[in-house]
This record gives C-alpha cells, sequence and structure tokens, in this order.
C-alpha cells in the first residue's frame, strides 16, 4: 500500500466515525425526549389513577342513574 491510499482510508475511517457520533447524539436526544414523555404521560396516569380512588367513593361505578 502506498501513502495516498493509506491516507484516504483514514480519512474514510474518520468520515464514518463522525457521522456515526452524529447518529449517537441524535439518538441520544430522541431518548432524551422519549423519556420527558414517558415521565409525563405516568404522572398523568398516577393522576388518573388517584381521581378515580377518590372520586364518589361510596358509589358503585356499575349502578343505575336514578331514572331508570
Amino acid at each position: 500500500m502506498n501513502h495516498d491510499s493509506i491516507d484516504n482510508r483514514f480519512i474514510d475511517i474518520e468520515i464514518k466515525v463522525a457521522h456515526q457520533e452524529d447518529l449517537v447524539e441524535s439518538l441520544n436526544e430522541r431518548i432524551y425526549a422519549q423519556q420527558k414523555q414517558i415521565d409525563k404521560l405516568e404522572g398523568m396516569l398516577a393522576a388518573l389513577a388517584e381521581h378515580m380512588r377518590t372520586r364518589d367513593a361510596g358509589q358503585p361505578l356499575n349502578e343505575r342513574p336514578p331514572h331508570y
């Protein structure tokens, strides 16, 4: 192998590494955004579950309305 060929291979490797670094950073940002969304949804679910537990605690859920 000559010197130019080796230089070109190193350049190709550096380009590939740079692209992979960009991809990893992009994936990290996406994972971070998804985790924030999951945290928000978990909070909403917990609030909804608490609301369901505390609303009309003495009233059965399947009770017929009074107009029947």
